[in-house]
Protein backbone atom coordinates (compact mmCIF):
# COMPACT_ATOMS: atom_id res chain seq x y z
CA UNK A 1 0.00 0.00 0.00
CA UNK A 2 1.22 3.51 -0.84
CA UNK A 3 1.17 6.10 1.94
CA UNK A 4 1.80 8.96 -0.48
CA UNK A 5 0.99 9.42 -4.18
CA UNK A 6 1.67 12.39 -6.46
CA UNK A 7 -0.05 12.43 -9.85
CA UNK A 8 1.30 14.58 -12.68
CA UNK A 9 2.44 17.44 -10.44
CA UNK A 10 3.55 20.58 -12.28
CA UNK A 11 4.97 23.77 -10.77
CA UNK A 12 6.09 26.86 -12.67
CA UNK A 13 7.87 30.02 -11.54
CA UNK A 14 7.33 32.65 -14.23
CA UNK A 15 9.05 31.21 -17.32
CA UNK A 16 10.81 28.46 -15.35
CA UNK A 17 9.22 25.01 -14.96
CA UNK A 18 10.39 23.47 -11.67
CA UNK A 19 8.31 20.28 -12.03
CA UNK A 20 6.68 18.89 -15.15
CA UNK A 21 3.99 16.21 -14.71
CA UNK A 22 5.91 14.36 -11.98
CA UNK A 23 4.21 11.28 -10.52
CA UNK A 24 5.60 9.20 -7.66
CA UNK A 25 4.27 6.41 -5.45
CA UNK A 26 5.77 6.03 -1.97
CA UNK A 27 5.11 2.64 -0.33
CA UNK A 28 4.11 2.68 3.33
CA UNK A 29 6.80 1.78 5.87
CA UNK A 30 9.63 2.30 3.38
CA UNK A 31 12.58 4.61 2.84
CA UNK A 32 12.16 6.48 -0.43
CA UNK A 33 15.04 8.40 -1.98
CA UNK A 34 14.32 11.48 -4.07
CA UNK A 35 17.38 11.94 -6.26
CA UNK A 36 18.56 14.40 -8.89
CA UNK A 37 21.16 17.04 -9.73
CA UNK A 38 21.00 20.53 -8.23
CA UNK A 39 18.00 22.42 -9.59
CA UNK A 40 16.20 19.27 -10.74
CA UNK A 41 13.03 20.08 -8.75
CA UNK A 42 13.42 17.86 -5.68
CA UNK A 43 13.04 20.58 -3.03
CA UNK A 44 10.06 22.05 -4.89
CA UNK A 45 8.28 18.69 -4.67
CA UNK A 46 9.09 18.37 -0.95
CA UNK A 47 7.68 21.85 -0.31
CA UNK A 48 4.51 20.96 -2.20
CA UNK A 49 4.07 17.80 -0.10
CA UNK A 50 4.43 19.96 3.03
CA UNK A 51 1.90 22.47 1.60
CA UNK A 52 4.39 25.32 1.82
CA UNK A 53 3.65 25.98 -1.83
CA UNK A 54 0.86 24.68 -4.06
CA UNK A 55 1.19 22.91 -7.39
CA UNK A 56 -0.09 24.55 -10.55
CA UNK A 57 -1.38 21.21 -11.78
CA UNK A 58 -1.68 17.69 -10.43
CA UNK A 59 -3.05 15.98 -7.34
CA UNK A 60 -1.44 14.60 -4.18
CA UNK A 61 -2.83 11.93 -1.83
CA UNK A 62 -1.99 10.69 1.67
CA UNK A 63 -3.54 7.37 2.71
CA UNK A 64 -5.88 7.68 -0.28
CA UNK A 65 -7.18 11.13 0.73
CA UNK A 66 -6.42 14.28 -1.24
CA UNK A 67 -3.71 16.26 0.54
CA UNK A 68 -5.28 18.77 2.95
CA UNK A 69 -4.05 21.11 5.72
CA UNK A 70 -5.10 18.55 8.36
CA UNK A 71 -2.43 16.17 7.06
CA UNK A 72 0.42 18.40 8.25
CA UNK A 73 -0.02 16.82 11.71
CA UNK A 74 1.12 13.44 10.36
CA UNK A 75 4.18 14.87 8.55
CA UNK A 76 7.61 15.77 9.93
CA UNK A 77 9.74 18.00 7.68
CA UNK A 78 13.44 18.74 7.98
CA UNK A 79 14.30 21.36 5.33
CA UNK A 80 17.76 21.80 3.87
CA UNK A 81 17.81 25.37 5.19
CA UNK A 82 17.87 24.78 8.95
CA UNK A 83 16.23 27.34 11.20
CA UNK A 84 16.39 27.63 15.00
CA UNK A 85 16.09 30.63 17.32
CA UNK A 86 19.73 31.46 18.05
CA UNK A 87 19.16 33.28 21.36
CA UNK A 88 16.82 30.69 22.85
CA UNK A 89 17.90 27.79 25.10
CA UNK A 90 17.98 24.45 23.30
CA UNK A 91 15.72 22.53 25.69
CA UNK A 92 13.20 25.35 26.05
CA UNK A 93 13.01 25.75 22.28
CA UNK A 94 12.60 22.01 21.67
CA UNK A 95 9.77 21.87 24.24
CA UNK A 96 8.06 24.89 22.68
CA UNK A 97 8.19 23.43 19.15
CA UNK A 98 7.07 20.00 20.36
CA UNK A 99 4.00 21.54 21.99
CA UNK A 100 3.25 23.45 18.78
CA UNK A 101 3.10 20.02 17.14
CA UNK A 102 0.52 18.85 19.67
CA UNK A 103 2.75 16.93 22.09
CA UNK A 104 1.80 17.63 25.75
CA UNK A 105 4.64 19.19 27.76
CA UNK A 106 5.14 16.22 30.11
CA UNK A 107 5.32 13.72 27.24
CA UNK A 108 7.51 16.05 25.19
CA UNK A 109 9.96 16.44 28.08
CA UNK A 110 10.30 12.67 28.47
CA UNK A 111 10.79 12.08 24.73
CA UNK A 112 13.28 14.93 24.38
CA UNK A 113 15.39 13.79 27.32
CA UNK A 114 15.62 10.32 25.76
CA UNK A 115 16.51 11.66 22.32
CA UNK A 116 19.01 14.20 23.66
CA UNK A 117 20.80 11.38 25.43
CA UNK A 118 20.72 9.15 22.35
CA UNK A 119 22.23 11.93 20.24
CA UNK A 120 24.72 12.82 22.99
CA UNK A 121 23.59 16.43 23.42
CA UNK A 122 22.03 16.15 26.91
CA UNK A 123 24.58 18.59 28.33
CA UNK A 124 23.37 21.30 25.93
CA UNK A 125 19.80 21.49 27.25
CA UNK A 126 20.29 24.89 28.93
CA UNK A 127 22.71 26.34 26.34
CA UNK A 128 21.59 28.83 23.73
CA UNK A 129 21.44 27.54 20.15
CA UNK A 130 24.13 30.00 19.05
CA UNK A 131 26.61 28.19 21.33
CA UNK A 132 26.18 24.93 19.39
CA UNK A 133 28.23 23.84 16.41
CA UNK A 134 26.45 23.42 13.09
CA UNK A 135 26.37 19.64 13.58
CA UNK A 136 24.88 19.98 17.07
CA UNK A 137 22.21 22.35 15.73
CA UNK A 138 21.35 19.84 13.03
CA UNK A 139 20.89 17.14 15.67
CA UNK A 140 18.49 19.39 17.58
CA UNK A 141 16.50 20.15 14.44
CA UNK A 142 16.31 16.47 13.53
CA UNK A 143 14.99 15.66 17.03
CA UNK A 144 12.35 18.39 16.73
CA UNK A 145 11.30 16.98 13.35
CA UNK A 146 10.56 13.51 14.75
CA UNK A 147 9.31 14.46 18.25
CA UNK A 148 5.59 14.16 17.40
CA UNK A 149 6.17 10.67 15.94
CA UNK A 150 4.74 11.43 12.48
CA UNK A 151 3.83 8.66 10.06
CA UNK A 152 5.55 10.42 7.15
CA UNK A 153 9.00 11.98 7.58
CA UNK A 154 10.56 14.18 4.92
CA UNK A 155 14.26 15.02 5.08
CA UNK A 156 15.97 17.37 2.62
CA UNK A 157 19.73 16.61 2.55
CA UNK A 158 19.70 15.26 6.15
CA UNK A 159 23.39 14.24 6.15
CA UNK A 160 24.75 17.59 4.97
CA UNK A 161 27.43 18.88 7.34
CA UNK A 162 27.66 15.72 9.47
CA UNK A 163 30.95 13.95 10.09
CA UNK A 164 30.98 10.16 9.39
CA UNK A 165 30.28 9.21 13.01
CA UNK A 166 27.23 11.45 13.34
CA UNK A 167 26.03 10.56 9.83
CA UNK A 168 26.05 6.91 10.90
CA UNK A 169 24.13 7.81 14.07
CA UNK A 170 21.51 9.56 11.93
CA UNK A 171 21.27 6.65 9.48
CA UNK A 172 20.74 4.23 12.37
CA UNK A 173 17.94 6.42 13.71
CA UNK A 174 16.27 6.60 10.28
CA UNK A 175 16.35 2.79 10.02
CA UNK A 176 14.90 2.52 13.54
CA UNK A 177 12.10 4.94 12.65
CA UNK A 178 11.17 2.74 9.69
CA UNK A 179 11.19 -0.33 11.96
CA UNK A 180 8.74 1.50 14.22
CA UNK A 181 6.35 2.08 11.31
CA UNK A 182 7.34 5.44 9.82
CA UNK A 183 7.74 6.12 6.12
CA UNK A 184 10.69 8.31 5.13
CA UNK A 185 11.19 10.40 2.00
CA UNK A 186 14.61 11.96 1.75
CA UNK A 187 16.50 13.96 -0.81
CA UNK A 188 20.25 13.48 -1.02
CA UNK A 189 23.29 13.72 -3.28
CA UNK A 190 25.02 10.99 -1.30
CA UNK A 191 24.64 7.84 -3.38
CA UNK A 192 26.31 5.74 -0.67
CA UNK A 193 23.41 6.65 1.64
CA UNK A 194 20.96 5.58 -1.06
CA UNK A 195 22.67 2.18 -1.30
CA UNK A 196 22.58 1.76 2.49
CA UNK A 197 19.07 3.02 3.24
CA UNK A 198 16.64 3.21 0.36
CA UNK A 199 14.02 0.65 -0.55
CA UNK A 200 12.75 2.73 -3.50
CA UNK A 201 13.93 5.81 -5.40
CA UNK A 202 12.79 8.36 -7.95
CA UNK A 203 15.28 10.25 -10.10
CA UNK A 204 14.28 13.73 -11.25
CA UNK A 205 16.25 15.67 -13.85
CA UNK A 206 15.37 18.99 -15.47
CA UNK A 207 11.94 19.01 -13.79
CA UNK A 208 10.92 15.53 -15.02
CA UNK A 209 10.97 12.09 -13.41
CA UNK A 210 13.25 9.87 -15.47
CA UNK A 211 13.43 6.79 -13.25
CA UNK A 212 11.48 5.22 -10.38
CA UNK A 213 11.40 1.84 -8.70
CA UNK A 214 12.87 -0.47 -6.10
CA UNK A 215 16.63 -0.10 -5.72
CA UNK A 216 17.20 -3.84 -6.14
CA UNK A 217 15.10 -3.97 -9.32
CA UNK A 218 16.84 -0.92 -10.81
CA UNK A 219 20.31 -2.34 -10.13
CA UNK A 220 19.34 -5.60 -11.85
CA UNK A 221 17.81 -3.74 -14.80
CA UNK A 222 21.11 -1.95 -15.42
CA UNK A 223 23.33 -4.98 -14.90
CA UNK A 224 26.05 -5.37 -17.55
CA UNK A 225 26.57 -9.17 -17.37
CA UNK A 226 29.89 -8.62 -15.59
CA UNK A 227 31.44 -10.86 -12.92
CA UNK A 228 34.33 -10.87 -10.50
CA UNK A 229 36.39 -14.03 -10.33
CA UNK A 230 38.86 -14.62 -7.49
CA UNK A 231 41.15 -17.53 -8.28
CA UNK A 232 44.60 -19.05 -7.95
CA UNK A 233 46.72 -21.80 -9.53
CA UNK A 234 47.01 -20.46 -13.07
CA UNK A 235 50.36 -18.88 -14.02
CA UNK A 236 49.21 -17.41 -17.32
CA UNK A 237 46.90 -14.55 -18.28
CA UNK A 238 43.21 -15.36 -17.75
CA UNK A 239 42.55 -13.82 -21.18
CA UNK A 240 44.12 -16.87 -22.81
CA UNK A 241 41.31 -19.07 -21.43
CA UNK A 242 38.48 -16.93 -22.82
CA UNK A 243 36.89 -16.45 -26.26
CA UNK A 244 37.50 -13.12 -28.01
CA UNK A 245 33.98 -11.86 -27.22
CA UNK A 246 34.63 -12.07 -23.45
CA UNK A 247 36.10 -8.80 -22.14
CA UNK A 248 38.52 -8.66 -19.19
CA UNK A 249 37.76 -5.29 -17.63
CA UNK A 250 40.37 -5.39 -14.86
CA UNK A 251 42.96 -7.71 -13.34
CA UNK A 252 44.94 -7.65 -10.11
CA UNK A 253 46.99 -9.98 -7.93
CA UNK A 254 47.75 -10.05 -4.19
CA UNK A 255 50.16 -12.77 -3.08
CA UNK A 256 48.83 -15.95 -4.73
CA UNK A 257 45.24 -14.73 -5.10
CA UNK A 258 44.29 -13.28 -8.48
CA UNK A 259 41.21 -11.23 -9.34
CA UNK A 260 39.64 -10.64 -12.73
CA UNK A 261 36.56 -8.60 -13.63
CA UNK A 262 35.06 -10.03 -16.81
CA UNK A 263 32.17 -8.87 -18.99
CA UNK A 264 30.29 -11.57 -20.86
CA UNK A 265 28.58 -11.11 -24.23
CA UNK A 266 24.88 -10.22 -24.14
CA UNK A 267 22.84 -13.36 -23.51
CA UNK A 268 25.78 -15.44 -22.32
CA UNK A 269 25.29 -17.27 -19.00
CA UNK A 270 27.69 -17.06 -16.06
CA UNK A 271 27.99 -20.85 -16.04
CA UNK A 272 29.79 -20.63 -19.38
CA UNK A 273 32.55 -18.56 -17.80
CA UNK A 274 32.93 -21.06 -14.97
CA UNK A 275 33.06 -23.98 -17.41
CA UNK A 276 35.86 -22.25 -19.32
CA UNK A 277 38.10 -21.58 -16.32
CA UNK A 278 37.40 -24.42 -13.85
CA UNK A 279 39.66 -26.98 -15.59
CA UNK A 280 42.59 -24.56 -15.22
CA UNK A 281 42.16 -22.55 -12.00
CA UNK A 282 41.04 -22.94 -8.40
CA UNK A 283 38.04 -20.64 -7.90
CA UNK A 284 37.89 -18.98 -4.46
CA UNK A 285 34.82 -16.82 -5.12
CA UNK A 286 32.61 -15.75 -7.99
CA UNK A 287 30.00 -13.01 -7.96
CA UNK A 288 28.08 -10.74 -10.28
CA UNK A 289 29.10 -7.08 -10.43
CA UNK A 290 25.94 -4.97 -10.18
CA UNK A 291 26.19 -1.26 -11.01
CA UNK A 292 26.22 1.19 -8.12
CA UNK A 293 23.44 3.74 -7.74
CA UNK A 294 26.06 6.40 -8.46
CA UNK A 295 26.84 4.76 -11.82
CA UNK A 296 23.13 4.52 -12.66
CA UNK A 297 22.53 8.13 -11.57
CA UNK A 298 25.28 9.42 -13.87
CA UNK A 299 24.20 7.23 -16.79
CA UNK A 300 20.53 8.22 -16.61
CA UNK A 301 21.21 11.95 -16.21
CA UNK A 302 23.66 11.86 -19.13
CA UNK A 303 21.19 9.88 -21.23
CA UNK A 304 18.40 12.35 -20.41
CA UNK A 305 20.62 15.32 -21.24
CA UNK A 306 21.46 13.84 -24.62
CA UNK A 307 17.79 13.14 -25.32
CA UNK A 308 16.80 16.71 -24.42
CA UNK A 309 19.61 18.11 -26.60
CA UNK A 310 18.58 15.94 -29.55
CA UNK A 311 14.88 16.86 -29.10
CA UNK A 312 14.84 20.45 -27.72
CA UNK A 313 11.12 20.86 -28.28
Amino acid sequence: MDIFVAKEVTKRYAAQTALSKVSINVPENSIYGLLGPNGAGKTTLLRIINQIIAPDEGTLFIHGEKLQPKHTAMIGYLPEERGLYKKMAVGEQALYLAQLKGVPRQIATKRLRTLFEKFEIQNWWTKNVEELSKGMQQKVQFIITIIHEPKLLIFDEPFSGFDPINATLLKDEILELREKGATIIFSTHNMASVEELCDDIALINKSKKILEGKVTDIKHTYRSNSYQLNYSGYPGDIVSLLPDNFTVLEQSSVDHLQTAKIQLPVGEKSNTLLQLVLPHVEVHSFNELLPSMNDIFIEKVKENRETVTANPS
